[in-house]
This record gives C-alpha cells, sequence and structure tokens, in this order.
C-alpha cells in the first residue's frame, strides 16, 4: 500500500540584479525550469499549466517510481507574485506554492515558498526508513536549483 510524503520548504536569496529581470525569469516557467535539476520533461499542457516530469530517483540502492505532477502557474507583475497550484489528477505529486520578488537596496530579494505531497508506491512498512531520504532528496534538489538561479542572476 502506497504511502504520502509531505514537503513544505521555505528558502530565500538575495541577488545583486533588478527584480523586473528576476521576476521575468522565475515567470517564464520553462526559463526557471532550464534551472531546476533532474527535470526529465517539462511538457506545455497549455493555459500556463505544466506537467513536470522527473528522472527516477534512487536512494539507497532502490529506485523510486518517476515523480510527475502538474501545475498551473499565474504571475503578477504588480505584487512581485509567481504562484502556482496543481493540476488536479496528473501524476503521483501534488505541488503547490510561491516565488516573492522585492527590491532590496541594489538588488532582489526572492522568497521561495513550496509544498508538495508525493505518493510513494511502495509498502507503507517502508515509509519510516523511506520518507526522510525522500524529504532530503527533494530539499537537495531544491537546494540546487536556488543556488543555480543564483549564479545565473550573479552572473547578470
Amino acid at each position: 500500500m502506497a504511502f504520502a510524503v509531505d514537503i513544505a520548504l521555505t528558502r530565500d536569496m538575495t541577488v545583486p540584479e533588478s527584480p523586473d529581470r528576476v521576476f521575468s525569469l522565475l515567470a517564464d516557467v520553462p526559463r526557471s525550469a532550464s534551472h531546476f535539476p533532474n527535470v526529465d520533461r517539462l511538457v506545455d499542457l497549455g493555459g500556463n499549466a505544466f506537467r513536470w516530469e522527473m528522472q527516477k530517483i534512487g536512494i539507497a540502492g532502490y529506485t523510486l517510481q518517476q515523480t510527475v505532477y502538474a501545475c498551473r502557474y499565474r504571475a503578477d507583475e504588480a505584487a512581485g507574485v509567481v504562484s502556482w497550484i496543481p493540476v488536479d489528477g496528473v501524476g503521483n505529486a501534488a505541488v503547490d506554492g510561491e516565488w516573492i520578488v522585492q527590491s532590496d537596496g541594489a538588488g532582489t530579494a526572492v522568497t521561495l515558498k513550496t509544498r508538495g505531497v508525493l505518493s510513494v508506491d511502495f509498502p507503507s512498512f517502508l515509509q519510516f526508513m523511506l520518507s526522510p531520504l525522500i524529504v532530503m532528496e527533494f530539499t537537495g534538489m531544491v537546494d540546487r536549483y536556488i543556488e543555480n538561479l543564483r549564479t545565473t542572476f550573479s552572473a547578470g
């Protein structure tokens, strides 16, 4: 019987780039997604919705199923917010969240808030062992994503 892993993260960064340029990149889902590690395919579903198909994750010698989910994106430039909500019925995960982009002196302060619930197709008795590893893997990917974005924004 499958089990669910709930992951919630908040990450902050300040970059030496204008808020307009930061917002522009983050609101462009394919461009932003190109910075996220382990994306196998990003599929445009139309209506500013995208299906994320991640590479299979191997943990401790075991290969988990491929994580697939879809989100609908909304960009509010006046508020400096790019948000996303799950598209129901797509894949084995539901992800929502937002980027908050604000001017910070000579640069831009950026906050990522995201939450994902992944359905893991392994027996539930393995939950106590696999859940922390899944959280660690997802957290590591988000941290690499932030670092990849920081590098892009710092390069100008």
